[in-house]
């Protein structure tokens, strides 16, 4: 689910890894170009168990390794053409705010939470009609500031949360602009992944992780002596989140 709390102009170069953590959590790492007219939160869903805690996701920041997602590709042969976040000081009964790199982030452990953020940072509530697929998520939300000027690259955005379906590794690709949920919609996307055997479809690395990326800059979430595995979504594609075996 690439989904905005505001209007945005452009999001494009969108990059998603996911792997196995321990005792069944997860690793999710998103980076993506975007342009906007103002402050915005991006929402992502994630299959958390019902009722999680507050303090349920670790965020990671990987502020000083911007090029996460640049070394990642490198490992691969070229492509065939083809955002309350409220502030610290805010009253209670608010979620709680973790800094995060250049980045200002909270888990909302379900629905209902989204009412203790801002509103600016809020979906619209017809949203959650539209899609009932998301009515036991949580949802992971970073506040992103409006780019100075054109588009803006942002460094990734990391954490670690517990799943629901300890076998699945899930993807937010489901996309939700403006407050529409189109059945089709426009991909500029790459998912990564490491798992015990390649999905199908999906581009396998020539080498091991440690051969093209700074391993221990990841802060654990790529494993170094393991393949890594790539899809490539440029295109019209059927509107919905993406998984795989783990």
């Amino acid at each position: 689910m690439c989904c905005f709390s505001g209007k945005v102009d452009v999001v494009a170069d969108t990059n998603i890894f996911a792997s196995s953590s321990k005792e069944g959590r997860q690793f999710l790492v998103y980076s993506m170009k975007f342009k906007a007219g103002e402050d915005l939160a991006m929402i992502l869903p994630i299959p958390t168990p019902k009722n999680s805690a507050e303090d349920a996701v670790k965020f990671i920041n990987l502020e000083k390794y911007e090029a996460f997602f640049d070394d990642m590709n490198k490992g691969f042969p070229m492509p065939p053409l083809s955002r309350n976040l409220k502030d610290k000081n805010d009253a209670p009964n608010t979620l709680p705010v973790v800094e995060v790199g250049k980045f200002v982030a909270s888990f909302v452990p379900a629905i209902k939470d989204f009412a203790k953020l801002d509103k600016q940072f809020r979906l619209p509530e017809a949203i959650w009609d539209k899609t009932p697929q998301y009515k036991e998520f949580g949802f992971a939300v970073f506040k992103l500031k409006k780019p100075e000027k054109g588009e803006q690259k942002v460094h990734p955005m990391a954490f670690e949360f517990p799943r629901d379906d300890k076998k699945i590794l899930f993807f937010p690709t489901l996309h939700i602009h403006d407050g529409s949920v189109p059945e089709k919609a426009k991909f500029d996307h790459s998912l990564f992944c490491q798992v015990p055997e390649a999905p199908s479809g999906w581009e396998e690395s020539p080498g091991l992780a440690d051969t093209i990326m700074k391993v221990k800059d990841t802060q654990g979430i790529v494993k170094a002596d393991a393949h890594i595995y790539r899809k490539i979504m440029k295109g019209t594609f059927e509107n919905k989140d993406v998984g795989v075996l783990s």
